[in-house]
């Protein structure tokens, strides 16, 4: 919650605003924000006397009384426009979500020595250096985050702990589904068959 600071020769009182936690936009003023459903979830919660204030039957049907048929019936239209777009910006997020996949790769440097990539963690939200940090403190080995050629991130981890990294991610981090979760073993080619025909 802010205050707005009065100067020293101003002899009104600080005025206290409140400001919504999901929208950040003063409360009366969340209807604009398109995620009005959530705001008013907020506000009942964290401020009940300002929800009363604002959302209950008597301020509802106050407002509404002072509205013309015409003004009545297109703020019901813009509120089922914007409950239906904020409803449809969250399914298009959870079917991304659901679409993405973390790939944990094992990839062999020289003779049995391994790294093991891990790409696709950030479509979940989560923080690539802090997992890096985390991987390494874990697995008790180097740990960093690397450019891909493609553009991307990925976490490059020493040794092969292709294995252990999906084990630890399905217990640490539940906002990455076990389904979504691809093991790939990448083997260099033997240069063997190039050899003998020389």
């Amino acid at each position: 919650m802010a205050t707005t600071e009065a100067s020293p020769g101003d002899l009104r009182p600080a005025k206290k605003v409140v400001y919504c936690g999901v929208c950040s936009l003063p409360p009366e003023y969340c209807e604009f924000g398109g995620t009005t459903k959530r705001c008013s979830e907020w506000l009942e919660n964290n401020h009940p006397d300002l929800y009363i204030q604002l959302y209950s039957e008597e301020a509802l049907s106050q407002n509404l009384s002072t509205l013309s048929v015409d003004a009545q019936k297109r703020a019901e239209k813009d509120a089922k426009k914007k409950a239906a777009k904020a409803e449809a910006a969250e399914s298009r997020e959870a079917e991304r979500k659901a679409s993405s996949k973390v790939y944990i790769k094992r990839v062999e440097r020289n003779k049995r020595k391994y790294v093991t990539e891990v790409s696709g963690l950030e479509h979940f939200g989560l923080d690539l250096k802090k997992v890096a940090k985390e991987f390494g403190k874990k697995f008790a080995t180097g740990s960093s985050v690397a450019k891909t050629a493609a553009g991307g991130e990925e976490i490059t981890v020493q040794g092969d702990v292709s294995d252990d990294i999906f084990d630890w991610l399905t217990e640490n981090h539940e906002e990455v589904p076990e389904d979504n979760i691809e093991l790939i073993e990448d083997k260099k080619k033997k240069s063997g068959a190039g050899a003998g025909a020389g």
